[in-house]
C-alpha cells in the first residue's frame, strides 16, 4: 500500500503540475514556515516591534569614537537587529514566493521591504563613522576593551576600504550617479527580452518564434537540419543590431572604468575583486591554466564529433546531449535515499543535518499554481535552519537540484551553527562550491552504483557538458570581459564590430577551429550580444573556480582520509571569518597554484577515458 500511495503521488506530481492548487499537496511536501513564526499575526506583531527598536540606533550617532564600550554596544545592537531583520525577510519571501498571485502575501512582503529600506537608512551612519574614526584609535579600542575582540576583523574590513572612500560631498555625489548607472543593462534587458524583433521559423512543420527560450530549447535538437536552421536565424538576429548592442556594452563598460578610477582602484578588475577579498592573481590565473588545458577541451571535442556521428563540427553542434537521456525516475522518498547515501563520507552531523532538512520539512517540494519556478536556498534566518524551494519533477535533473541545493543549505548550516552571525554569511566567491561539490559526490555515487552502460554514458557525458560550459565556456567568457575592459583602461573605443571580433578570436581559439577540431562560422561572433552576464561586473569567473575548487575537494573526500573530509567540513563551517581564499587554501583548493585545475583536468580526461572504454566494450 505505501508503495502504491509513493507511485500515485509521483505520477501525480509529475503529471498534474501546473493545474495543482497549493493546498491539495499534502503538508509533509511543503516547508515549515511555523519554525519561524507560528502565524503570520506573530510575524506582524514581531515586525512592529522591530520597527520601533530601529531608532535605538540614533543614540550612537556620532558618538563611536568616545570610547570602545559604546561602540560595542552600537554594534551589538546593529547585529541583533540585523539577525532578526534576516528572519523576517526569510518568512515574506517564502510566503510570497508559494504563490506569486496572492496578492496578502505580496503586500506583506511589500511592507517588510520597506521596514527593511528604514533599517538601513537608520543604520547607514555606522560604517563612515569608523572610518573616520581611523585606524590607529580603532585598533587602540580593540586593544584596550576585550569586548570588542569579535568584531575585530569586521572593524578591519571597513577600515581596509579607507582608500578607496572619497570625501562625503564626493561620495554624494557617487552616490547620485546611481539614478543613471543601471541604463546600459535596463536598455539591453528591455530590448533584447521585450522589443527586439526575433524570427519566426518553421520546425516539425509548426511555426516557432526563436526567442531565447526557443533557441535554448532547439539548440540542442539531435536533428542537425534543426540545429543548422536555428543558430544562423537566432544569431542573425542579434547580428543585425550589433551597433546597438555594441554601444550598450561599451556604455557599461566605461561605467565601470570610471567608478574604478573614481575610487582609486588600478583596474576595473581589481575594483571588482577587492571588495570579496578575492585576489587579482585568481582571476588571472584562471585565464592561464584554462588556456594551458586547451588541449583536453580539444579532445573532448574530437569525441563529441565521435559520438555524435558527425563529418563535421561545428559550432552548432555542441549543445545537442553527448549521449541520449535515459528514462529515469526518482521519487522524492527515492532522490532523499540517494542523496544521503551519496554524502555518507561526510559523517554523522553532516547526515543529522541532511536527515533533519527531510523529516522536518525544511523542503517545498513540489510545483503549484503560482509558485515562483527554479529552485533556491535561503540560509539567513541564522537561529532558524535554512529552507529549500524546489519544483521537483522526479527526474535526474530534480535529483541534482536537490543535492546541488542541499549543498547551500549544509553551507549555511554549518557556517551558522559554528560562526557567530557577524561571520556567518560566506562571500558569493565560495557560494557555488559546497553545491557542486555535492553534485560531484552525487554522480560519483551513481556511477558506482549502476551496472547499466547507457546510464553509465549518460552520467558521464554530463559530467563531461558541466565542466565544458561551467569551465571552458565561463573562462572564456572571463578572458572577454578581461580584454575589453583593458581596452577601455588603454583609452580605446569599442564598437560592435570590434567586440564581435575580440569575441570570435577566443571561440575560436576555444573551440580550435584553426586546427580544424570545430568549425566556428564569423557570424557566431556576435554571441557576447546574448550573455547578459557581462553587465554583470567580472561575475562569471566564479562559476568556474567554484566548480574547480568543488571537484577537487570531491576528489580528495572520495579518495582520501578522514583528514580530507574534516578540511572539508571546516570549509563549510567558515562562513566568512576569512578571505574566501584563505578558507578554500585550508581546505585543501588553491585557487593561486595550479593543483586544483591539474585534479579538475585528470576527471575531465578519466571521464572521457570510461567513455571510450565503454564505446569500445560496445563494439566487441
Amino acid at each position: 500500500m505505501k508503495f502504491f500511495v509513493l507511485l500515485v503521488l509521483t505520477l501525480f506530481f509529475s503529471t498534474f503540475a501546473l493545474t495543482v492548487s497549493r493546498s491539495e499537496i499534502p503538508e509533509k511536501y511543503k516547508w515549515n514556515l511555523k519554525d519561524l513564526y507560528p502565524s503570520v499575526e506573530v510575524f506582524k506583531q514581531k515586525r512592529d516591534s522591530f520597527e520601533k527598536r530601529i531608532g535605538l540606533l540614533k543614540q550612537f550617532q556620532g558618538k563611536l569614537g568616545k570610547s570602545p564600550e559604546l561602540l560595542k554596544k552600537c554594534l551589538d545592537t546593529y547585529f541583533d537587529l540585523h539577525k532578526e531583520l534576516d528572519r523576517l525577510m526569510t518568512y515574506v519571501s517564502l510566503r510570497a514566493d508559494e504563490d506569486l498571485s496572492n496578492s496578502e502575501n505580496q503586500k506583506l512582503k511589500n511592507e517588510t521591504f520597506n521596514v527593511a529600506r528604514k533599517f538601513s537608512e537608520e543604520s547607514s551612519f555606522i560604517e563612515p563613522e569608523i572610518i573616520s574614526i581611523g585606524e590607529e584609535k580603532i585598533n587602540s579600542f580593540v586593544r584596550e576593551y576585550q569586548g570588542l575582540k569579535l568584531y575585530k576583523l569586521y572593524l578591519s574590513r571597513i577600515l581596509k576600504e579607507k582608500k578607496h572612500i572619497l570625501s562625503r560631498v564626493e561620495e554624494a555625489l557617487l552616490a547620485r550617479t546611481s539614478l543613471m548607472s543601471d541604463t546600459p543593462y535596463q536598455t539591453y534587458s528591455i530590448f533584447s527580452y521585450t522589443d527586439m524583433p526575433f524570427p519566426t521559423v518553421k520546425i516539425d512543420g509548426k511555426e516557432v518564434y526563436l526567442n531565447q527560450a526557443a533557441y535554448t530549447k532547439w539548440r540542442a535538437n539531435p536533428d542537425i537540419k534543426v540545429r543548422n536552421l536555428v543558430f544562423p536565424k537566432f544569431f542573425g538576429t542579434y547580428r543585425k543590431f550589433e551597433n546597438t548592442f555594441g554601444t550598450l556594452l561599451y556604455s557599461e563598460v566605461k561605467k565601470d572604468y570610471f567608478y574604478a578610477t573614481s575610487r582609486k582602484y588600478s583596474s576595473c578588475l581589481e575594483a571588482a575583486l577587492y571588495p570579496n577579498e578575492v585576489p587579482v592573481k585568481v582571476y588571472t590565473n584562471l585565464i592561464k591554466q584554462i588556456n594551458a588545458n586547451l588541449p583536453s577541451l580539444y579532445r573532448y571535442l574530437r569525441l563529441r564529433k565521435k559520438m555524435l556521428g558527425l563529418k563535421d563540427l561545428t559550432y552548432a553542434d555542441l549543445y545537442t546531449p553527448l549521449v541520449k537521456s535515459v528514462d529515469v525516475n526518482y521519487s522524492y522518498e527515492e532522490a532523499q535515499k540517494i542523496i544521503e547515501n551519496a554524502l555518507k563520507p561526510l559523517g554523522q552531523e553532516y547526515e543529522k543535518y541532511l536527515h533533519r532538512a527531510f523529516v522536518e520539512r525544511w523542503i517545498d517540494v513540489y510545483p503549484n499554481r503560482g509558485k515562483r519556478g527554479g529552485a533556491y536556498s535561503s540560509g539567513n534566518a541564522y537561529d532558524v535552519h535554512p529552507y529549500i524551494l524546489l519544483n521537483y519533477n522526479n527526474d535526474y535533473e530534480s535529483l541534482s537540484t536537490l543535492a546541488h541545493e542541499l549543498g547551500h543549505s549544509m553551507h549555511s548550516m554549518f557556517s551558522n551553527t559554528y560562526q557567530p552571525y557577524v561571520y556567518s554569511d560566506y562571500t558569493i566567491f565560495v557560494a557555488e562550491v559546497a553545491s557542486t561539490f555535492n553534485e560531484n559526490m552525487l554522480n560519483h555515487y551513481l556511477l558506482t552504483h549502476t551496472k547499466d552502460r547507457k546510464m553509465k554514458l549518460f552520467l558521464l557525458g554530463h559530467l563531461l557538458e558541466n565542466i565544458r560550459q561551467t569551465i571552458f565556456r565561463q573562462a572564456m567568457f572571463a578572458e572577454f570581459e578581461l580584454e575589453i575592459h583593458k581596452r577601455v583602461e588603454n583609452g580605446e573605443a569599442l564598437t560592435g564590430k570590434e567586440l564581435s571580433d575580440i569575441y570570435l578570436k577566443l571561440v575560436r581559439k576555444y573551440y580550435g577551429h584553426d586546427k580544424g577540431i570545430c568549425r566556428v562560422d564569423d557570424l557566431y561572433g556576435i554571441e557576447w550580444a546574448y550573455i547578459p552576464h557581462f553587465y554583470y561586473n567580472f561575475y562569471v569567473y566564479q562559476y568556474a573556480t567554484s566548480l574547480i575548487a568543488s571537484t577537487h575537494l570531491a576528489q580528495k573526500v572520495i579518495h582520501g582520509d578522514k583528514r580530507d573530509v574534516e578540511q572539508y567540513l571546516g570549509f563549510i563551517k567558515s562562513g566568512c571569518s576569512d578571505t574566501p581564499i584563505n578558507i578554500l587554501r585550508k581546505a585543501g583548493a588553491d585557487l593561486e597554484t595550479d593543483v586544483p585545475f591539474k585534479t579538475t583536468m585528470r576527471v575531465f580526461n578519466q571521464t572521457m577515458d570510461e567513455i571510450e572504454k565503454l564505446m569500445n566494450e560496445k563494439k566487441k
